[in-house]
């Protein structure tokens, strides 16, 4: 697992210094995901793109590298100035919300679609209140349903 680190904070701080940015990269793991986190720069806008969409095409490039070379893990996280961090603190607070409204109805409730990330801290956020969750779709429109825990 080392070794994959090393390797992806490397490969991404070469990416980064193509760029003009030399920065020290925060390379850690967690369970099987490497955890990139670069600081906040003059660039975040830049790195983060519209809606994370630069940030996750540098996640992309990183995993296909460590895949492509033959790494153990391939599994990667890119963060940039915490947005993502930010951005999930932001919908777990919004998650609480849908919690309470579907212990006080007792009515399941579907969510609008959204990426993998953002599903995970909705059923990780669920479950922790006492919720079951399901996701139901495919592609984009994969959502999550809340429902009431069974008696």
């Amino acid at each position: 697992m080392e070794e994959s680190i090393q390797f992806a904070k490397k490969y991404l701080e070469d990416i980064l210094s193509f760029f003009g940015l030399n920065t020290d990269i925060y390379a850690t793991s967690e369970e099987d995901v490497i955890e990139l986190n670069v600081p906040s720069t003059h660039l975040n806008g830049f790195l983060i793109g519209q809606k994370g969409e630069t940030m996750r095409a540098l996640q992309y490039l990183v995993g296909s590298a460590l895949r492509n070379g033959g790494h153990e893990y391939s599994r990667v996280n890119v963060d940039i100035a915490e947005y993502k961090k930010a951005k999930a603190d932001r919908l777990a607070e919004i998650a609480s919300e849908w919690v309470d409204a579907v212990k006080k109805s007792n009515e399941p409730m579907n969510l609008r679609p959204m990426n993998s990330a953002d599903r995970r801290v909705i059923h990780k956020v669920a479950t922790d209140a006492g919720l079951e969750t399901e996701s139901q779709g495919e592609g984009r429109d994969r959502h999550v349903i809340l429902k009431p825990a069974k008696s």
